[in-house]
Protein backbone atom coordinates (compact mmCIF):
# COMPACT_ATOMS: atom_id res chain seq x y z
CA UNK A 1 0.00 0.00 0.00
CA UNK A 2 1.15 3.69 -0.81
CA UNK A 3 0.75 6.88 0.74
CA UNK A 4 -2.32 8.63 -0.74
CA UNK A 5 -3.22 12.37 -0.55
CA UNK A 6 -6.41 12.56 2.32
CA UNK A 7 -8.73 15.34 1.09
CA UNK A 8 -11.65 16.07 3.95
CA UNK A 9 -13.29 18.49 1.94
CA UNK A 10 -14.26 15.79 -0.32
CA UNK A 11 -15.25 13.07 2.24
CA UNK A 12 -16.96 15.73 4.34
CA UNK A 13 -18.84 17.20 1.18
CA UNK A 14 -22.94 16.93 1.32
CA UNK A 15 -24.50 20.08 -0.05
CA UNK A 16 -27.03 21.25 1.96
CA UNK A 17 -28.68 23.62 -0.93
CA UNK A 18 -27.68 24.55 -4.63
CA UNK A 19 -26.05 27.77 -3.80
CA UNK A 20 -23.86 25.68 -1.14
CA UNK A 21 -22.94 23.75 -3.69
CA UNK A 22 -22.07 26.87 -6.22
CA UNK A 23 -20.03 28.68 -3.22
CA UNK A 24 -17.96 25.74 -2.71
CA UNK A 25 -17.41 25.07 -6.10
CA UNK A 26 -16.06 28.67 -6.97
CA UNK A 27 -14.03 28.70 -3.17
CA UNK A 28 -12.28 25.25 -3.75
CA UNK A 29 -11.37 25.76 -6.99
CA UNK A 30 -9.39 29.19 -6.31
CA UNK A 31 -7.62 27.77 -2.70
CA UNK A 32 -6.58 24.54 -4.86
CA UNK A 33 -4.68 27.09 -7.96
CA UNK A 34 -3.31 29.61 -5.11
CA UNK A 35 -5.85 32.01 -6.48
CA UNK A 36 -7.01 32.80 -2.86
CA UNK A 37 -4.86 35.94 -0.95
CA UNK A 38 -5.33 33.78 2.12
CA UNK A 39 -4.56 30.22 1.30
CA UNK A 40 -2.30 27.87 -0.80
CA UNK A 41 -1.70 24.50 -1.65
CA UNK A 42 1.85 23.60 -1.64
CA UNK A 43 3.84 21.20 -4.25
CA UNK A 44 4.17 17.67 -2.98
CA UNK A 45 6.78 14.67 -3.86
CA UNK A 46 5.90 11.42 -2.86
CA UNK A 47 8.76 9.04 -2.86
CA UNK A 48 8.78 5.56 -1.89
CA UNK A 49 11.94 3.72 -0.83
CA UNK A 50 12.86 0.19 0.04
CA UNK A 51 12.60 0.96 4.13
CA UNK A 52 10.74 4.39 4.30
CA UNK A 53 8.53 6.73 2.41
CA UNK A 54 9.65 10.15 1.82
CA UNK A 55 7.46 13.38 1.58
CA UNK A 56 8.65 16.45 0.20
CA UNK A 57 6.86 19.64 0.29
CA UNK A 58 8.19 22.62 -1.61
CA UNK A 59 7.26 25.72 1.01
CA UNK A 60 10.22 28.35 0.21
CA UNK A 61 10.42 31.47 2.23
CA UNK A 62 9.20 30.12 5.94
CA UNK A 63 10.89 28.94 9.12
CA UNK A 64 10.55 25.53 10.28
CA UNK A 65 9.00 27.15 13.77
CA UNK A 66 6.17 27.55 11.02
CA UNK A 67 5.05 23.92 10.37
CA UNK A 68 2.97 21.93 12.32
CA UNK A 69 2.54 18.56 11.92
CA UNK A 70 0.39 15.84 13.18
CA UNK A 71 -0.66 12.17 12.94
CA UNK A 72 -4.49 11.97 13.64
CA UNK A 73 -6.67 7.95 13.08
CA UNK A 74 -3.88 7.06 10.45
CA UNK A 75 -3.79 10.64 8.70
CA UNK A 76 -0.86 12.76 8.64
CA UNK A 77 -1.75 16.54 8.31
CA UNK A 78 0.75 19.01 6.97
CA UNK A 79 0.07 22.74 8.05
CA UNK A 80 1.51 26.21 8.31
CA UNK A 81 1.38 29.95 7.60
CA UNK A 82 3.60 31.66 5.26
CA UNK A 83 3.11 35.73 6.04
CA UNK A 84 3.28 38.48 3.66
CA UNK A 85 5.62 41.38 4.79
CA UNK A 86 6.04 43.89 2.68
CA UNK A 87 9.41 45.27 4.22
CA UNK A 88 10.58 48.60 2.49
CA UNK A 89 7.82 51.51 1.64
CA UNK A 90 9.71 51.88 -1.62
CA UNK A 91 9.07 48.94 -3.44
CA UNK A 92 6.58 49.27 -5.83
CA UNK A 93 5.04 45.38 -6.64
CA UNK A 94 3.73 44.97 -10.28
CA UNK A 95 3.36 41.31 -9.97
CA UNK A 96 3.14 38.46 -7.36
CA UNK A 97 3.08 35.16 -7.76
CA UNK A 98 4.88 34.03 -4.59
CA UNK A 99 2.30 32.01 -2.63
CA UNK A 100 1.50 33.26 0.88
CA UNK A 101 -1.13 32.53 3.45
CA UNK A 102 -2.24 29.58 5.51
CA UNK A 103 -1.91 25.27 3.98
CA UNK A 104 -3.03 22.41 5.00
CA UNK A 105 -1.98 18.67 3.16
CA UNK A 106 -3.55 15.64 4.49
CA UNK A 107 -1.99 12.10 3.56
CA UNK A 108 -3.31 8.63 4.52
CA UNK A 109 -0.79 6.34 5.89
CA UNK A 110 -0.26 2.50 4.85
CA UNK A 111 -0.34 0.32 8.15
CA UNK A 112 3.15 -0.73 7.58
CA UNK A 113 5.01 2.04 8.73
CA UNK A 114 6.43 2.92 12.41
CA UNK A 115 4.75 6.04 13.37
CA UNK A 116 7.28 6.43 16.21
CA UNK A 117 9.75 7.18 14.38
CA UNK A 118 8.67 9.45 11.71
CA UNK A 119 11.15 12.62 10.91
CA UNK A 120 10.97 15.79 9.59
CA UNK A 121 13.53 18.66 8.56
CA UNK A 122 13.16 21.68 6.79
CA UNK A 123 16.42 22.52 4.45
CA UNK A 124 16.07 25.22 1.00
CA UNK A 125 12.85 25.82 1.35
CA UNK A 126 11.61 21.94 0.85
CA UNK A 127 10.08 20.39 4.45
CA UNK A 128 11.36 16.40 4.18
CA UNK A 129 9.38 14.08 5.68
CA UNK A 130 10.80 10.33 6.46
CA UNK A 131 8.29 7.83 7.20
CA UNK A 132 10.13 4.78 8.52
CA UNK A 133 8.54 1.60 6.69
CA UNK A 134 7.97 -1.82 10.16
CA UNK A 135 9.43 -4.33 9.09
CA UNK A 136 7.21 -6.63 11.28
CA UNK A 137 3.97 -5.34 9.93
CA UNK A 138 4.13 -7.03 6.57
CA UNK A 139 1.25 -6.17 3.85
CA UNK A 140 2.24 -9.12 1.27
CA UNK A 141 1.92 -13.00 2.42
CA UNK A 142 2.21 -15.76 0.22
CA UNK A 143 -0.62 -18.08 1.08
CA UNK A 144 0.10 -22.22 0.02
CA UNK A 145 -2.63 -24.25 -1.07
CA UNK A 146 -2.75 -27.68 0.56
Amino acid sequence: MSIVRYNSTLNDFVPTTFSNLIDKFFNESLSRQGGSAYSFVPKVDIIETEKAFEIHVAVPGMNKEDFKIDLNDNFLTISGERKFTAEKESNNFRSIETQYGTFSRSFSMPENVDVAKIAAKYNNGILELVIPKDEKKTLKTTIKVN
